[in-house]
């Protein structure tokens, strides 16, 4: 009877292959935590990089005219843009300005092709 007791308690002992992680099995084992990390990379990690890149050279660019979206949810127009501060001036109704960091600006929606003091020359009309 003490036997079968021990038979059912303990389990049989395998011996394991001699080699580490450079082994066909260490590389399988690591193999899936390689790929998910790349996954997350391209999917995920990248494309915030790129985004915050863009963000950064929007608001490097940014000039009078520009709609902007403040973090806050408030869209207004830029007014004035201090080079030697981070400060930025957003007219957010007619008449009301506030100044806000470049930091809390939170995306450019319209950009001023040309700046807004700058008019294209109107072209003659041509008579046929």
């Amino acid at each position: 009877m003490p036997s079968i007791i021990n038979d059912l308690l303990t389990t049989p002992a395998h011996a394991q292959s001699a080699g580490g992680l450079l082994s066909g099995d260490g590389i399988m084992a690591v193999l899936p935590y390689v790929a998910m990390f790349a996954i997350f990379y391209f999917l995920l990690i990248r494309p915030q990089q790129v985004k915050q890149k863009q963000l950064r050279n929007q608001l490097a660019g940014l000039r009078r005219g520009d709609r902007v979206l403040t973090a806050g949810g408030i869209i207004g127009v830029v007014q004035k843009v201090q080079a030697e501060s981070n400060e930025v001036e957003v007219e957010i109704a007619p008449g009301v300005r506030v100044n806000v960091l470049r930091d809390t600006i939170g995306s450019v929606i319209t950009s001023a092709g040309a700046p807004a003091n700058d008019t294209a020359p109107d072209k003659p009309a041509r008579n046929s």
